[in-house]
């Protein structure tokens, strides 16, 4: 089992894992660590990462990128409406006003919802995880921007459910990025000394996050977090429309009345981005064909673009401003100022940061997969599959909660949660109530870059009156989890009963008496009032209470049960069909292959050519071009089984010209072997013959045994040979390669078995000439030991050949 840290961004993903040695960002199928966001469908296909990037521009339509702004939000949401002028595929409002993504998808028209085509991308990233690892993957933590809502980050749950996923927590980007800078740092304050804060500024391809952090030693505590949608994107546009406008007037073409064509500008406008962050020189932009088969070229350098985008670059020093003022750290507070994310990168950023900051951008973290590897460290410290040093993080709620309620009094409204209030939390709530009450909660007005700024509805039920039919006490808590999400998790209602019971007198000493919580001695205090039945004996009353836990039943953003598992179902049928047709393609390409393998074989020069009729190869040649028609005409989308069904005709065909091949291309050699192993066996006879020391151990009827054998293979050679005078490769071979090999091997037994004997050991002399005629040696009875006088004890054995 392994654990997975998943950055989820709005261009790429990165996933990162906890290994024994440390926290690694794991490649994908193309061996790059970052997966393009981005789903494809191309007829029967469903192109995940990468690929589908790749036909970005050839199959506009049916390529999904860009949809992470619109997991949780509405159709007619304004961050929506704005993010559908750059999107070129189709979007419409679904039933119950929700985004659907319209594609052509197994040749016919279909819906997805934004959580629908995430859960497919992390599907991708699932199985790229379980490729490199080769173990099953379950356990994950995801992280998301700090600014989502109550709604966003319930949709990438469900998206992550709808996968197959167990995300142990949705942690913020700002979050993960501060715990991998942390957790290896060495250095960090104790707990009673003064914390270390450092600003992290994350600058994306979609948004900007600017956040401090206090560190202590296994510690992190986030202070404060501001952010803004302004990102990389963000300049791409900008330096598209100014070439857009100069080839307007330069060209006479409009790139933005055409969206292929400024999807194009938009990709060359981002690589000239780029390489201006390391020149300051004019940069060239050429693009060929551009449109009307128009060749454009035009050049830019670093200064005009920073002055294209000042108004961005304004927005960026506002949220770096509001920071420092809600962080309530001063310059020299601050111990150093983290950058991440791939538009940090602009210089122009980096001297922004000096300027508002007082101190230089760092460089330490790695700026694209620092997210996932805080993540992955996160996943490691929360899962029990991994053992991993503690690391506390003490996040913050980006947003101050309302909740309110109606009662006889009127509606009731309050604060529960400040903006930066730690998180997770819990926080109990008591009111008086006699009947079952709503509880609406809802972010604070005008604090959320959200549309609704509702969080839910809870129905508080089983509130009932006491026997004397007032109001009861109700505790109910409010929580912001680990996910940071805010919900009522819980409502218990407290019942308080009066009864009376029986009262023995207790005798008190020296003016004492026992307190009832046994606290100890108090002063004696006045009889309180009791009561007398007709037996005599004295009461009081008791007070009881009992606590019953409420039902709470929710209306909040998200799917529900049933919503979701018709969803997974979905997904499961989906991945099926991916493997399906991967095999499908997959046996059309082996008989694609099979044609062109077998077409260069057969014709002259070819390995097969040789062993083929003319009649036949001709047959072959015509049956050849009449595949690969049918493979690209009405063979284009035939099912697995009917590529095989062929591919296994044409190698029955091809079979015998193959064994005629390997056979005919195999002999001589064999042949070969037979011959020398021949030689072999009659030149060791020779030097038997020529009384040979090494051979002197051997008998005549062996070498006899042996040269017969020799003789016999010599015979089958020659005849073998013979059969083969005249024949032609077109032609079955008349003695097998197997037969040849059969021969050597029986020759090489035969012969090795007598000559590889080894020598018998030469006799052992007798006892007493080992002794040498020592008389100051001693023998035993038995013959086995001897002791002499001089020396250590020795062990002899005696041994005699009998022949």
């Amino acid at each position: 089992m392994s654990v997975i840290g998943i950055d989820f961004g709005n261009e790429s993903c990165y996933v990162a894992v906890a290994k024994a040695g440390g926290i690694e960002t794991i490649a994908n199928d193309y061996s790059l660590r970052a997966t393009p966001s981005f789903v494809a469908f191309a007829g029967r296909n469903r192109v995940l990462g990468v690929a589908a990037k790749n036909q970005q521009v050839t199959n506009m339509n049916n390529t999904i990128g860009g949809f992470k702004r619109l997991l949780g939000r509405k159709f007619g949401d304004p961050v929506v409406q704005e993010e559908l002028r750059s999107l070129p595929y189709q979007v419409e409002a679904t039933a119950d006003g929700g985004i659907g993504i319209r594609v052509n998808y197994l040749d016919e028209e279909h819906v997805f919802t934004p959580e629908q085509i995430t859960a497919m991308l992390f599907t991708k990233l699932k199985e790229d995880a379980f490729k490199e690892l080769k173990t099953q993957i379950n356990d994950c933590v995801i992280t998301v921007p700090s600014y989502f809502t109550n709604a966003e980050r319930q949709a990438l749950l469900d998206a992550a459910n709808i996968c197959g996923l167990n995300v142990l927590r949705l942690m913020n980007e700002t979050t993960a990025t501060a715990l991998s800078y942390g957790f290896y740092k060495q250095d960090l304050p104790a707990p009673e000394e003064k914390p270390r804060n450092v600003v992290f500024v994350d600058c994306g391809h979609a948004s900007l996050q600017v956040s401090a952090c206090s560190f202590h030693k296994g510690a992190l505590k986030m202070l404060a977090s501001c952010s803004d949608s302004v990102g990389g994107r963000d300049f791409d546009l900008m330096l598209a429309m100014h070439f857009n406008k100069e080839f307007l007037t330069k060209y006479k073409i409009d790139a933005s009345s055409k969206k292929r064509a400024f999807l194009r500008l938009m990709t060359e406008a981002e690589k000239l981005k780029k390489n201006m962050s390391a020149n300051s020189t004019k940069l060239p932009l050429n693009i060929e064909c551009f449109m009307n088969e128009i060749d454009v070229h035009s050049s830019l350098q670093r200064s005009d673009m920073e002055e294209l985008c000042s108004h961005l670059f304004q927005r960026i020093e506002k949220t770096m401003r509001k920071l420092m003022v809600d962080s309530k750290l001063a310059p020299e507070d601050i111990h150093s100022v983290e950058i991440v994310g791939g538009s940090s990168r602009i210089p122009a950023i980096k001297h922004l940061i000096e300027q508002i900051f007082g101190k230089p951008a760092s460089t330490t973290l790695n700026q694209d997969e620092a997210v996932s590897r805080g993540a992955a460290l996160q996943c490691a410290i929360l899962s029990p599959a991994v053992r991993v040093r503690e690391f506390s993080c003490t996040d913050v709620q980006a947003y101050p909660v309302m909740i309110s309620w109606t009662d006889a009094e009127g509606p009731h409204e309050m604060k529960v949660f400040e903006q930066y209030h730690s998180a997770p939390f819990c926080r109990l709530l008591t009111v008086h109530r006699k009947d079952p009450m709503t509880i609406n909660m809802h972010y604070e007005a005008d604090s959320v870059p959200y549309l609704d700024p509702v969080i839910g509805s809870y129905h508080v039920k089983g509130i009932k009156p006491d026997a004397a039919g007032e109001s009861q006490e109700v505790k109910v808590k409010v929580r912001i989890n680990s996910n940071g999400i805010i919900l009522i998790s819980s409502a218990t209602m407290y019942e308080r009963k009066e009864s009376e019971e029986p009262v023995s007198p207790t005798p008190a000493t020296n003016g004492e008496q026992k307190a009832g919580d046994g606290s100890g001695p108090q002063a004696a205090a006045p009889p309180s009032p009791q009561a007398s039945d007709d037996t005599g004996k004295d009461k009081k009353k008791k007070v009881t209470t009992k606590q019953v836990e409420l039902t709470v039943e929710s209306q909040t953003h998200g799917y529900g049960t049933s919503e979701l598992h018709k969803y997974f179902e979905e997904e499961m049928k989906m991945i099926a069909n991916d493997r399906q047709e991967k095999e499908r393609i997959d046996a059309r390409n082996a008989l694609e292959e099979a044609v062109y393998e077998v077409r260069e074989k057969i014709q002259e020069e070819g390995l097969l050519h040789a062993y083929i009729e003319a009649k036949d190869a001709s047959d072959i040649c015509r049956e050849l071009e009449e595949t690969e028609n049918w493979l690209y005409e009405e063979g284009e989308s035939c099912e697995k089984a009917v590529y095989k069904e062929r591919l296994e005709k044409l190698r029955v065909k091809m079979e015998p010209m193959r064994v005629r091949y390997e056979e005919y291309s195999g002999q001589e050699q064999a042949f070969t072997e037979l011959g020398h192993s021949i030689q072999q066996t009659l030149k060791a006879v020779e030097l038997y013959r020529a009384k040979e020391p090494k051979y002197d151990h051997l008998t005549e009827t062996e070498m006899i045994n042996i040269t017969e054998a020799a003789q016999k293979a010599q015979k089958w050679y020659d005849e073998a040979r013979s059969k083969l005078v005249g024949v032609r490769k077109t032609q079955d071979t008349p003695v097998k390669l197997a037969d040849i090999r059969h021969e050597t091997q029986t020759l090489t037994a035969c012969t090795n078995s007598v000559l590889n004997r080894p020598k018998p050991k030469p006799p052992t002399p007798p006892a007493d000439q080992q002794n040498g005629g020592n008389g100051g040696s001693e023998q035993t009875a038995a013959g086995g030991e001897q002791h002499d006088s001089h020396g250590p004890k020795q062990t002899t054995e005696d041994s005699m050949d009998v022949e």
